[in-house]
């Protein structure tokens, strides 16, 4: 039964012929048995074949256009309603206007008209947003508003080139779905993502993933930053990446590394911010801090944390406070309320509202802002040894 809702595709063939098989009817017929003999069997029936030069139209039951095909030579058998073209260029339509320009080697329309199937070498563009959508096969589906390109595909647009192995295009939500080892070159900012799946929405100017990916930023034609995660998006328009869950930031200068259940990352101002709790750790000087929330200045080589700070030290000397500023440069912070600083050689613990010194060397001065709190220092008597 036919369905309601689905609209009735019409075909036009609009041609030139040039030959069609049929017309040798008019001659005088060969003997039966020599006719029985030359033909063979898995040739169409004549009345089906038409070679032709023109164009293939459909058109929905409106009578507006859903694609027009056209070709120089190209085959159309009509009982089975197939033509298949010889490098043709075609244009896909919606809603009455052209949503693709599309050439190809080759062209296949099959299944009643419902959809068009373009193979061999294809380019279907976007005439306005600029969006090239290149691969090897092509289908269009202009009931369900889809445009498919797949096998080897490549896309590319002004503000960012992808490789794939399938794309799916919503032209009326203008947005492109990458399936399939996915990496995507950002033009501006300068950053690589590779992924399962990506989706491209161009109206609000972001890509979206909701399977791990991992980002490659680049400065000189070299990568500078890593990050990965489970899921983000990226603004290309702010030139933000948010990162939500299980978000991981490796810088190559200052050399840390940011982990924490989400971030965002400001690739223009180069700022990491994190509002979860986070770790910090440095890699060359084998430090640790941990806190409630933090923000890194990557040109400052600061880092700004705040709640249930911890910060760890290569030889254990650990500090805790409610605020830390810390200088990845020379290792320098600044603590602020319920400061508490401990050492294990030699054994020594201070606690007060304010500290300033170098963690790794050591070199740690605490204070106490009202002249009533002092300054508790503690020291560790060691074990004695058997």
């Amino acid at each position: 039964m036919k369905n309601a809702g689905a609209p009735t595709v019409l075909f036009r063939l609009s041609i030139t012929i040039l030959l069609t098989v049929g017309l040798f009817a008019c001659s005088s017929p060969p003997p039966k048995s020599q006719a029985s003999k030359d033909k063979p069997t898995n040739q169409p029936n004549d009345s089906q074949l038409t070679l032709f030069e023109g164009s293939l139209d459909a058109t929905d039951e409106s009578g507006r256009l859903i694609w027009r095909v056209n070709a120089k030579t190209g085959r159309y058998t009509k009982e089975k309603e197939i033509g298949q073209l010889e490098s043709p260029y075609g244009e896909l339509y919606q809603d009455g206007k052209v949503v693709y320009q599309v050439t190809a080697e080759k062209a296949d329309i099959q299944q009643n008209g419902k959809q068009l199937l373009l193979k061999g070498k294809i380019v279907a563009v976007d005439p306005k947003n600029g969006v090239t959508l290149r691969g090897n096969e092509l289908e269009w589906r202009p009931q369900e508003d889809l445009l498919i390109v797949r096998n080897q595909l490549n896309g590319s647009h002004k503000q960012l080139v992808a490789v794939a192995i399938e794309a799916r295009a919503k032209t009326r939500e203008q947005k492109v779905d990458f399936f399939g080892g996915v990496v995507a070159n950002s033009i501006d900012p300068p950053l690589r993502v590779r992924t399962e799946h990506l989706t491209w929405n161009l109206k609000q100017q972001k890509l979206i993933g909701n399977r791990p990916l991992q980002f490659e930023r680049f400065k000189d034609n070299q990568v500078t930053d890593r990050g990965k995660g489970d899921a983000a998006e990226v603004d290309l328009n702010t030139k933000i990446v948010t990162i939500t869950k299980n978000a991981q930031a490796e810088l190559a200068q200052p050399p840390v590394q940011i982990t924490s259940s989400s971030m965002a990352w400001n690739l223009n101002k180069e700022i990491v911010t994190t509002k979860t709790p986070v770790r910090v750790f440095h890699r060359t000087d084998n430090m640790v801090v941990t806190a409630n929330q933090s923000e890194l200045r990557i040109p400052q080589q600061t880092v700004y944390l705040q709640g249930n700070v911890n910060g760890v030290g290569q030889r254990r000397q650990t500090i805790k406070s409610d605020k830390l500023t810390w200088y990845l440069n020379n290792q320098q912070v600044e603590a602020e309320g319920n400061v508490f600083y401990q050492q294990v050689e030699p054994p020594l613990s201070f606690t007060g509202d304010t500290a300033t010194g170098n963690i790794q060397q050591e070199n740690i001065v605490v204070r106490s802002s009202n002249s009533n709190n002092r300054v508790i220092t503690n020291i560790i008597p060691e074990e004695p040894q058997n």
